[in-house]
Order: structure tokens, then sequence, then C-alpha cells
């Protein structure tokens, strides 16, 4: 029977009726065959299902899924891209927005704006604490906020979450948040608590400090008694791995004293964020007029070489060559060489000072984008195999063949049931299926989402499990994800075999609503 194929009943009882499948209902239960049937947006039977639909779908030797729930994306860009193409063909039909500190301010103008135009996934948003803090405190960010900037910051918080958000996130390596003593992200978690929020961190730090990170995200879970998830986690440079089993105790204690601490995780053992990461933040502090001005003081710039010189001998590397370059928009270029490469290309030699001087002579226009290579396989393994840890590709909305991105945009979720799952066998099927659909549903508090069951909304992922795959790589990152034969948002198929409908059915999903 092809796909979707009309049917002339008299009367269906239902929209579409999907038959022949194994369901994985997303709480992690052993799959099982069933028909599942959509009426008006939402499941409306589960099991044998004799009466007919409008549209029937055989599935036969495919998995019946919730779709997917992405807990940590940066898709503010939606309103630009409303396919979200790079998502949706992964089996996403959720996306989170507003992580690592940074959102939209005007919750009810986003989201506003998402209606209006009409996108193909659900989306809800966190609302960022740098975003709040820049707001709040202008351009000055190296000290503490006044009682009247805190205020203020308290007030959009509030406003953000009656607007909508489902949480606060921070972003502590990043400015203005990396200035923000914990005291102030306390009072913030606070106001987010009192309306059953959630509190992300990008933590302080994902390296060699990351216990003291993970005890600061402790301790405003426990004064501000807030849930608390903690952002893509990971080890940061070869001198940290193999410590992934010494950081989970170090969560389970935690909730073992009462908090509730989850986390999740990206499928890569690369990072990427902007190539700022590698100037020390002093430097950076003011924007790119005070940056200027220290870059051409002599003592300043000798500074921030020695600095970089010296984090780059903790992670026991003498070279950048394991950071490449993804998207430049001054010099593109250099999109996919690395940072030795580019310095030959644009200076003439490879040499350590010559990779410093490019990177801080990129850093004046501040919009580098860079890839890092610096996670250990064996530790990804070890978290991804954590009962609480779920999944995020930390990725925009890609618009396709543009620069030179992370693959973990187009094959996140792909890539845990492929490699994962089927071929390394590091989780099994319904446990990987509840990680991405009723453990964030619940996590994050979206209702109705991330079961098949009747009544939840109609998100489902329809996907063969022996030909799922990322075909997205590192040197061609511009691939889609194959192996999904429907993906269904609130009733209505956004992907068909692989290929998008172009419908654009997702909702806001708006916190408590």
């Amino acid at each position: 029977m092809p796909a979707l194929a009309a049917v002339i009943p008299q009367a269906p009882a239902y929209d579409l009726v999907i038959r022949n499948g194994r369901v994985a209902d997303g709480t992690g239960n052993p799959a099982f065959r069933a028909d599942v049937a959509v009426r008006a947006g939402r499941i409306a039977a589960v099991g044998r299902v004799t009466e007919t639909g409008f549209h029937e779908l055989d599935a036969s030797g495919c998995i019946v899924a919730p779709g997917f729930i992405d807990v940590h994306t940066h898709a503010e860009a939606i309103v630009r891209l409303p396919l979200a193409e790079n998502f949706i063909r992964q089996g996403v039909t959720s996306l989170v927005l507003g992580n690592c500190g940074s959102s939209e301010l005007d919750m009810a103008a986003f989201f506003g704006e998402i209606e209006r135009i009409g996108v193909a996934p659900n989306v809800a948003s966190l609302i960022g604490h740098n975003t709040v803090r820049s707001k709040a405190m202008g351009g000055s960010f190296n000290r503490p906020p006044t009682a009247e900037e805190l205020a203020e910051m308290k007030r959009l918080v509030e406003q953000a979450m009656r607007d909508g958000a489902v949480g606060l996130s921070t972003g502590l390596i990043y400015q203005p948040g990396v200035f923000a003593q914990t005291e102030e992200i306390v009072e913030l978690a606070r106001v987010a608590a009192a309306l059953d929020g959630i509190y992300t961190s990008h933590m302080r730090s994902e390296g060699d400090a990351i216990v003291d990170a993970l005890n600061e995200v402790f301790r405003i879970a426990r004064e501000a008694r807030i849930r608390c998830e903690v952002s893509h986690i990971k080890l940061s440079g070869n001198n940290n791995w193999g410590r992934a089993a010494e950081i989970l105790a170090l969560i389970e204690k935690a909730r073992s004293e009462g908090l509730d601490i989850t986390q999740d995780q990206y499928a890569y053992t690369a990072s990427s964020t902007g190539l700022s990461q590698l100037v020390p933040q002093w430097a950076r502090e003011g924007g790119s007029d005070a940056y200027a001005a220290r870059l051409a003081d002599e003592a300043a710039r000798k500074r921030m070489a020695d600095e970089m010189r010296a984090a780059l001998a903790r992670r026991h590397k003498d070279t950048y060559d394991w950071v490449t370059i993804a998207a430049c928009p001054s010099d593109a270029s250099l999109n996919g060489t690395t940072v030795p490469e580019a310095a030959k290309r644009r200076r003439g030699s490879d040499s350590l000072d010559d990779q410093i001087a490019l990177i801080l002579e990129l850093q004046r226009s501040n919009d580098t984008a860079g890839i890092f290579h610096g996670i250990g396989e064996a530790d990804l393994r070890t978290f991804m195999a954590h009962p609480n840890t779920m999944f995020g590709a930390d990725a925009g909305v890609r618009e396709f063949g543009k620069d030179m991105p992370h693959p973990r945009g187009y094959g996140n979720h792909a890539r845990i049931l492929g490699r994962y799952v089927r071929e390394l066998g590091v989780l099994r099927l319904e446990d990987a299926i509840r990680k991405m659909t009723s453990l964030p549903a619940s996590t994050f508090r979206l209702q109705d989402r991330g079961v098949i069951r009747v009544g939840a909304w109609a998100d489902i992922a329809v996907f063969d499990p022996a030909k799922v795959t990322d075909r997205a790589t590192y040197d061609e990152p511009h691939q889609y994800a194959v192996g999904m034969r429907c993906v269904i948002v609130n009733g209505v198929p956004v992907v068909r075999d692989d290929a998008i409908t172009g419908a654009k059915p997702g909702r806001a999903l708006r916190h408590n609503h």
C-alpha cells in the first residue's frame, strides 16, 4: 500500500490510521504490534483498529514512535526557515529554543509570530539569562547588577514565564553571563521556579573545573528549589577524558539528596560555538571597541597570547589543529579549514604565533563559529547510557548549503538510532526512544507530548529501524538524515518517505498551556 494512500469509505472513522507497525510508545516498555489511529490532531486509538481512516499508512517493518523532542536547540531562525527541514527529517517534531542563556526577549511576540507564519515543528522556549542581563544592564557587565537592575531582570524573567517560557537558561561561558555571580542566578531561578519552570545551564566549565561548575548547579537547584538540566553534558579536552562515571556519580549523589537534576547530550565528539571562546574573557568585555583598544596595546595583546598558550598547554596541545572554522562571514574562504590551515592561507605561516594572531584578528568582528574536536568517545557512550540523559542537537535551523556547520544539526537523532542503537548497541531501541520523547516531555512539562497513547497529541515518527541513519559529516555537513517513512505533527504529515510535504502544523508550546 503506498504511503498515506487515500481510501474511499462512506464515513471514515479517523483522519489517519497507521497499520502493521511496531509501536514503541515512548515509555521504554517493549515495542508491540498495533495500529494507531488519529483524529482531530490527537491519537484516538491504539491497538487493533477495524475502522477505516481517510488516509491509511502501511507501516510494515517500521517502528511507530512518538515524535522526537529536541531539548537543546538554537532554532530562533525558524521564523525565517519555518519548515526546519534539518530537524523534521530526523523525526524531530518539537524543539526547545532559548538555550545557553540566549533567547528571544518578548515571548508573547515571538510565539505570536510563530503562530502567524506557521511552522512545521512545535516550538517551546526558555528565557535566556544573557538576554535579560543585556537588556537590564546595558553595556557594563563585569560587575554585579544594581538592586534596580536585578529587579528588572526578575521582572523580565517573570513576564517571559507568564508568556509561555518553559524555564530559565544560562550560558556561563558567554558574555554577559560569565560575569554573573551565583547569587544573581539563584534570584532569577526562584522566579522561574515559582511558575514551575526549569533551569538549564551551559555551565562555567565542561573541562578542568567541571566539578565546581556542577556544584554551582546543585546550589542553584537547592536554593531556588528548581528542577535543573545540565546542558550538553561532556568532558572537554583529552586531559579530562575518562571522568564520565565520576561526573555521573556526583549527579546521582545530588539526586539522592532530593535535587531534580537531569542532563542532555549530542551524539558527537566535537562541540561547536564561537571562535571567541579561545580568546580570554577579560579581553572581550565591553564590546568591539574595547577589544580593539586592547588588541592595539602591546602589553594587553601579549597577555592575551600568553593566556591562550597556557590554555593550550592545559589541554596538552601545542597547536589549534583540533579547531575547524565553521562559518567566517568576513572571509568565507576559511570555512572548513582548521586554524593552522587558515593561518597558512591568511598569514603565510601556520606557526602557533600566527594561529593566535589569526584568532585575535577574527575576534574583531566576533562572528566566527568553530567546531572543536575535544570529546572522548568512551565518555560520550557512558553519558548516553545513563537513564536520565536526553538528547539535543545544540543546533539551529540550517540553511542548506550555507557555511560548514557541525553535522549534528542534520543528524543527531538519526545518528543515535543508527550508530548507537543499531550498530553499537549502546542503547536499546525503546530506551533511546524514551530519552527522545517521554523523558523530555515530562522534564520540560510539555503536556500530552512524547507518548503514543489515546488523547495525546499525534506527534509521530514512523521509521525503518534498519535504515534510519545520519548522512551529514564534518567534511560534508549539508546532508539530510534518511529512514523516516512518515513524520507527523499534530496529526498532519510533514515528512513522507524522506521528503518534506511543506505542511506547517506546528504549535507554540507555551508553558502550562
